[in-house]
């Protein structure tokens, strides 16, 4: 017994001793251990922290529901007869229009959506006396703020990838069902356009119908140093859509002069197809047509506008830009809901519900305001977009300050 009883004791003290050199101070599985604590995510998540951020989630998720409930529910009574008379049917109704028109209105009121659950269930814990609890504890209000900005990065983020690639999407076909069935019709033709499709390339289409896809008193003039050396006119022009090329067009009854110098050759012909740098969106614009394009396309179009010499991009930059900072709000309003909710009041949040609110509303107002000042003022479109933020982040730092420590 003694003997077994000391290979025991043995073994255990090997056991030990490996387990201490595995785990000393400047040992691989502490270094280990030190790596896999700072890459994960989840080790910066306390029960604290994942208290307050299922509180938050679960607050504007059922804030979201509820006023876009009511939000449908007065839809449905506005366009109930335009449905009836245009004879939309169910499917459509449900699937093409109120599917996409959720999703459009729960991001374009995001930070609203956000203020309003940070500011409901802050002034639950601190009416509950939660929050003086966590403070008399030692936790400082910048503690207290990871668990808010955890839960702001997390929707900021989906707000972004939402806004950027899938509502575009669902706009499309928003749009298509209320051009058929609301009676908002689309601009579906343009006349005299003119656009450099091409450097030292003028296009010049006298009608153009998109429904058909065809142009009426068309021209193509190509200069070198500012000088013509071709003149192309066609009676009609007609895109191709089953192409598997993009830039293909078919033309009608054409004439081509091209000059060298004092001399002319002149060709002509019935058809002939042709590759013309411009698409068939390039030259019918219809109002919110800059909603219905993810950003990358939004950015590629703006490119392709300001090469061609085109102005007409000032609104389609203002929704690049303001897709951006549209997504920092939730973090701007998260500080400002907290810092005016985290204090227990005799009275109630009442008044200091209301000033929120007034900012919420206020902030998206700004928003809207700036967007038209770039579009009609030639403001900036970059700086049009950022400065509710950059005005806010200055009201949220305020707040900061004033909140309970």
């Amino acid at each position: 017994m003694e003997k077994r009883t000391k290979k025991k004791s043995g073994l255990w003290r090997r056991l030990k001793l490996m387990k201490r050199r595995a785990f000393r101070p400047n040992g691989i599985g502490t270094k280990t251990a030190r790596i896999a604590h700072i890459v994960n995510p989840l080790s910066y998540i306390k029960l604290l922290d994942g208290y307050i951020i299922r509180k938050f989630i679960g607050t504007y998720i059922y804030s979201i529901i509820l006023i876009i409930s009511i939000s449908i529910v007065f839809d449905v009574n506005e366009n109930l007869a335009k449905f009836t008379t245009y004879h939309a049917p169910l499917r459509a109704i449900v699937f093409d229009y109120y599917a996409n028109f959720v999703p459009y209105f729960a991001n374009l009121f995001s930070p609203l959506f956000v203020f309003i659950a940070v500011i409901f269930f802050t002034s639950k814990l601190a009416g509950n006396s939660e929050i003086i609890a966590m403070l008399a504890c030692g936790m400082s209000f910048k503690r207290l703020l990871r668990p808010y900005m955890i839960s702001a990065a997390l929707i900021s983020v989906l707000n972004f990838y939402l806004g950027a690639y899938i509502i575009p999407q669902g706009t499309i076909v928003r749009h298509n069902f209320e051009s058929q069935y609301k009676s908002s019709k689309k601009n579906t033709s343009a006349s005299n356009v003119q656009l450099q499709v091409d450097k030292g390339t003028i296009a010049y289409i006298s009608h153009y119908d998109d429904k058909h896809k065809t142009g009426y008193g068309f021209s193509l003039d190509k200069f070198e140093n500012k000088k013509l050396v071709s003149h192309m006119t066609a009676n009609v022009i007609k895109y191709d859509t089953i192409s598997d090329s993009r830039y293909h067009w078919k033309v009608l009854n054409y004439k081509i002069r091209t000059l060298k110098g004092m001399r002319e050759h002149i060709t002509s012909g019935i058809e002939t197809d042709t590759m013309i740098m411009m698409e068939p969106m390039d030259l019918v614009f219809s109002k919110g047509q800059q909603e219905t394009f993810t950003s990358p396309e939004l950015k590629h179009y703006i490119s392709k506008q300001k090469d061609r010499g085109s102005s007409n991009v000032v609104q389609y930059e203002v929704e690049y830009h303001k897709r951006i900072a549209s997504s920092f709000a939730s973090f701007i309003l998260t500080i400002i809901g907290l810092s005016l909710s985290s204090r227990k009041r005799k009275g109630g949040m009442g008044l200091y519900l209301g000033i929120g609110m007034a900012l919420s509303f206020s902030y998206i107002l700004l928003q809207t305001v700036c967007a038209t000042f770039a579009i009609n003022a030639n403001t900036p479109p970059m700086l049009a977009a950022w400065i509710p933020n950059i005005m806010y982040t200055f009201i949220a730092y305020y707040c900061y300050k004033k909140a309970p420590n």
